[in-house]
């Protein structure tokens, strides 16, 4: 696994820990400062991908 590291940024990345059966997912969350694309856009965009792929 690699790790990057921001040294402009200080703060940790948002991270949440989720168990699904004897695995337990560790994600760190991060957010694009520079990104155009609202949340709600991304989403849209990955339905439609996946809708079209059907």
């Amino acid at each position: 696994m690699t790790e990057t590291t921001n040294a402009a940024k200080t703060e940790p990345c948002p991270t949440f820990k989720r168990t699904i059966g004897k695995t337990t997912y560790l994600v760190r969350v991060h957010f694009s400062e520079t990104s155009k694309e609202t949340m709600e856009d991304k989403i849209k965009r990955l339905l439609r991908e996946e809708v079209r792929r059907m």
